[in-house]
């Protein structure tokens, strides 16, 4: 396997386990009885946001590396 390719591997990874992380922290913090609070759906929806923002900003940087 390529360098490249590892690389690209591992930063999709980690950006997948800090969405995961971030979700669950969520979950955590604004979850009661097993629901979710309109806050927590709030931050729910912005961790998808900066997700989605986060990788194609990865992206965007792995398509111009050399």
């Amino acid at each position: 396997m390529e360098r490249e390719t590892v690389v690209e591997a591992g930063v999709s990874f980690a950006a997948v386990l800090v969405f995961i992380a971030a979700v669950m922290g969520v979950g955590t913090t604004f979850g009661t009885n097993g629901n979710l609070s309109g806050t927590g759906g709030l931050a729910v929806l912005g961790a998808v946001v900066l997700f989605v923002v986060v990788m194609t900003l990865v992206g965007y940087w792995l398509s111009f590396r050399e």
